[in-house]
């Protein structure tokens, strides 16, 4: 009996440290999953947060830099602009030209107000209250133009933004560092009107040192920074640039207000900053649920399963030890994601640079000085097409390659019905494919200038080949518009010749030369399949997409 007590003891004890050992085990593994859950999603909702800032920040350069010699005393400005920037994005509360003008124009500009047809072309400060133009001495920042143009938003016009307490250091800052600078949180449209915040970029005539004028886009914070679904992990805040000692939140239905910082005494579980406008912005992400109570739970359930049925010690041994390695190959799993999700944010931010710095060259190049408005924005919005067309096709590709054919669709290329198409349906790189659809597009854009020889459009002939194999296999493409000449056919743009010519042959490591038949015009490349297609740019990206491999 005392041995059979001192059994039932000393299982009782195996049975209390086990039970001990299991408790403390299952509570630090439960805190550890769910703050990896936790930090995942906030740094998605961060990286989000980031890519919505970073378009609305391009957004306002392309939109200023489309801007290349205006006459600011001009209450259209924006007229040029309405296409352009709803193709973009259309969340924005308003758009506005601010012109910088000198004091003598400002008789001019109040002219210009009342022949746009404002209901008041009085020239006035942001509290709508008139200046008297007399003692103006010193360029002032006046509303010419805004959009939408609505009962409340036309009565912005004629005011001048100098003294407001937000917009005028904003307007300030950006004057100083000639680029996109954001304000600090205002109400929108009226004194009780949405928080937001407005972004100005200004704008330089060629030649000039300093801005003529401002493009500003307002948007509301909501949306914009504190935008989180009822289902997330946490919510989130922004911590107020105006008050150290209070924070922006939004509510259910979007309103932006303001609270002191830490309502209830619990600090934020992550501080992100996020940049925008010249200004960093920190955001505090709060947890809904607190982990820990739920950890300490299940801790206490298994240490009391353990103490109450000593007699199957071992069976909840045996569970205890199946659960930890359940636990820990989905920890690895989850590290293993962790891990494939930042590599592949890498390689989308290098994607991203790379296309970034492609659009900033097609719109320098397409916008130089002397360049015809008109054609230049035709020519432009095509480029910027045919980009997002191949990266459409990268995407649904998983950026493996693009079919060689899909290039040649007739919403990313003109006269896409009179191009006989002919060759081998080859993938091609990533690279490749932005390459080759920027020539493609810029072939077919200057093959209709007029009629031709015979008095018809010019029939063209796009094919292509592989010649030999293995590593001297060799990619030859052959555009040719027959029935035309030089005397025909549109010359090709500065823009166009260099693609041609230099980038587009350095980009797949080959050459490339044009030249007019009796009866045709002739484009040739030449490069080698191993920089075409790109095998390791492939692999790489296949490896990137693969799932996970549980353990």
């Amino acid at each position: 009996m005392v041995r059979l007590g001192f059994i039932i003891g000393l299982v009782a004890i195996v049975g209390v440290l086990l039970s001990g050992l299991a408790a403390y085990r299952v509570h630090d593994q439960e805190k550890t999953i769910e703050g990896i859950a936790l930090a995942r999603a906030i740094d998605v909702h961060a990286s989000l947060v980031q890519e919505r800032l970073t378009e609305r920040e391009l957004l306002s350069r392309v939109a200023s830099g489309l801007f290349r010699t205006p006459s600011v005393i001009k209450a259209d400005m924006l007229k040029p602009l309405r296409a352009s920037i709803y193709a973009f994005k259309t969340d924005f509360v308003a758009t506005s030209w601010v012109a910088r003008l000198k004091p003598n124009e400002i008789q001019a500009a109040r002219a210009e107000l009342r022949t746009a047809g404002f209901a008041d072309s009085t020239i006035r400060n942001f509290d709508n209250i008139p200046l008297d133009l007399k003692s103006i001495d010193k360029p002032i920042d006046l509303v010419m133009d805004v959009e939408p143009r609505n009962a409340e938003t036309s009565a912005f016009p004629g005011r001048s933004l100098d003294d407001h307490p937000v917009l005028g250091p904003m307007f300030a800052r950006a004057m100083a560092q000639g680029m996109p600078i954001a304000s600090a949180p205002l109400s929108l449209l009226r004194a009780a009107g949405p928080l937001g915040v407005a972004l100005c970029a200004p704008v330089l005539q060629d030649g000039a040192t300093e801005p003529v004028g401002f493009v500003t886009f307002s948007y509301e914070l909501g949306p914009l920074m504190l935008a989180n679904d009822d289902l997330s992990l946490f919510s989130v805040a922004l911590r107020d640039p105006r008050s150290a000692a209070s924070e922006l939140f939004a509510d259910d239905r979007g309103r932006v207000a303001v609270r002191a910082e830490n309502p209830e005494g619990i600090p934020p579980s992550v501080v992100r900053t996020v940049t925008f406008g010249g200004r960093d912005w920190s955001l505090a992400y709060y947890a809904k649920v607190n982990p820990f109570p739920r950890a300490q739970q299940i801790a206490a359930i298994v240490a009391a399963i353990g103490l109450v049925l000593t007699g199957i010690v071992c069976g909840l041994f045996g569970y205890v030890i199946y659960s930890n390695l359940r636990l820990r190959r989905e920890i690895q799993v989850r590290i293993g994601f962790e891990r494939r999700l930042t590599a592949v944010i890498d390689e989308l931010n290098h994607r991203v640079k790379n296309i970034l710095a492609v659009i900033q060259s097609i719109v320098t190049r397409t916008l130089r000085h002397g360049a015809d408005v008109d054609v230049a924005r035709e020519l432009l919005i095509g480029r910027i097409h045919a980009m997002s067309n191949v990266v459409s096709l990268l995407s649904e590709s998983q950026w493996q390659g693009v079919k060689l054919k899909g290039l040649f669709e007739s919403r990313a290329i003109p006269h896409a019905d009179r191009i006989a198409v002919t060759g081998p349906d080859i993938s091609v790189s990533a690279r490749a494919a932005q390459s080759l659809s920027l020539l493609f597009f810029e072939l077919a854009s200057h093959s209709d200038e007029g009629l031709s020889l015979v008095g018809k459009h010019p029939h063209i002939v796009a094919r292509w080949e592989v010649a030999n194999e293995g590593a001297e296999a060799t990619f030859h493409f052959r555009w040719e518009e027959f029935n035309t000449s030089a005397a025909t056919r549109r010359d090709d743009s500065e823009f166009g010749i260099i693609l041609l010519d230099r980038v587009a042959p350095e980009a797949l490591g080959g050459a490339s030369k044009r030249y007019f038949t009796d009866v045709s015009y002739v484009y040739e490349l030449t490069a080698p399949m191993e920089t075409v297609v790109d095998l390791t740019e492939r692999d790489r990206t296949d490896r990137l997409s693969a799932p996970p491999i549980r353990g």
